[in-house]
């Protein structure tokens, strides 16, 4: 039997307290919020709306394994999840499909982009900008300066607070256009919502009795770290178990080599009556003059049983200030050559503690969707438990 050391009860620690402490080990999960869950927490408002204190989460997946899993600690519901952009004046699918082209082009000139489209990629295809970009067609240039303009630059520029100079060109070739009518935003195989909502999954992957939870705790200051001599504290006395830590890894070793740049969020929450839009998500791709915020969500619409009134959430991304009253959450790293250097210093600095590993979004600096990182805490599991026998 191990001491298994969790820091964080978001999805990456939860599924290994879960899986350890099913394999016989002593699991204690540090989280400094006063619940469970990370950025999944939902709960039951007073509109009896399923709220999302962070911000919809949708799950989907291509991955049986990981659908299999949570399948343990819920019943699901269908749900096929739809994001409307306001272009132009109008509510069109995002990502931009022929729908939108149909809305936006004169009809002679939407039918040829669809023809060129169809004839050149094929119906179902999925054509990020870059390639457009390549294409010497016009009307295919055309329609890619479109979609540059109306659904990508201003929504990345407020979403992470850049010029259209200092947003990296990875992230513009990602933007596609389906050659498609299909009009969902995801085309997973496994697409659903947790019946009882995911905060109901967390409590059941907490639940073991050799599982320990402890809310309202800065675990930073209960461990030290020396890596020079590759050794963990807890408490003030040597710790010889595992150590699983899913925070701001900037934060674990105490800023040791400066702070790692993140983007945070602000929810403006309102109460309304009635349904306010037509689908769960609308998105605001305008200039910032005309909507500071990126997204409206529209939380009812990912329920079985609907409401009769409804409770939205207004996103606005800001910078992030760990001390101050709003934007104090880390939600995105901020990926500049710089920062990315500055997280593998830090990185090195953890390779020298054999008994630490990291798992997650912030403690990893990357970026996972919420099925990925379930798989990768799955992966991290195995692989600690043939690393020890």
């Amino acid at each position: 039997m191990r001491e298994i050391l969790i820091v964080g009860a978001g999805f990456a620690g939860s599924v290994l307290a879960q899986k350890f402490a099913s394999s016989g080990h002593r699991v204690t999960v540090l989280e400094q919020r006063s619940h469970i869950g990370g950025n999944c927490y939902d709960f039951m408002d007073e509109q009896s709306v399923r709220q999302h204190l962070y911000g919809p989460h949708i799950f989907h997946t291509n991955s049986t394994q990981v659908s299999e899993y949570l399948s343990n600690y819920t019943k699901w519901m269908p749900y096929q999840h739809k994001v409307l952009g306001l272009i132009d004046g109008k509510l069109l699918p995002i990502p931009f499909n022929l729908t939108g082209i149909e809305a936006c082009f004169p009809a002679h000139e939407a039918n040829a982009i669809k023809g060129l489209l169809v004839s050149k990629y094929g119906m179902g295809s999925k054509v990020p900008i870059l390639e457009l970009r390549k294409n010497k067609d016009p009307l295919l240039s055309k329609l890619a300066d479109f979609i540059y303009e109306k659904v990508f630059l201003h929504y990345t520029m407020k979403q992470w607070g850049q010029s259209p100079d200092e947003i990296d060109q990875a992230v513009t070739d990602r933007v596609p256009v389906n050659v498609s009518y299909d009009d969902r935003y995801f085309n997973d195989s496994f697409q659903m919502m947790p019946l009882q909502g995911y905060t109901a999954i967390f409590k059941k992957l907490l639940m073991h009795p050799s599982i320990k939870v402890e809310l309202n705790v800065d675990a930073c200051e209960r461990i030290q770290l020396d890596p020079d001599k590759g050794t963990i504290a807890y408490n003030g006395s040597d710790f010889a178990g595992t150590l699983i830590y899913t925070g701001c890894i900037d934060r674990l070793f105490q800023y040791a080599l400066g702070k790692l740049s993140y983007r945070s969020l602000d929810f403006d929450v309102q109460y309304k009556e009635g349904t306010y839009q037509p689908v769960t998500t609308v998105n605001y791709p305008t200039p910032v003059i005309e909507h500071a915020y990126t997204r409206i969500t529209e939380y009812k619409h990912m329920m079985l049983s609907k409401p009769e009134n409804t409770t939205i959430a207004i996103e606005y991304p800001m910078a992030y200030d760990r001390d101050g009253q709003k934007g104090n959450i880390p939600y995105y790293p901020i990926f500049t050559k710089e920062s990315q250097n500055q997280y593998e210093s830090y990185k090195e600095l953890a390779k020298k503690i054999p008994q630490l590993t990291l798992v997650g979004r912030l403690a990893e600096y990357r970026y996972y969707n919420m099925d990925a990182i379930i798989l990768r805490a799955l992966e991290v599991f195995e692989e600690l438990q043939d690393a020890n026998g």
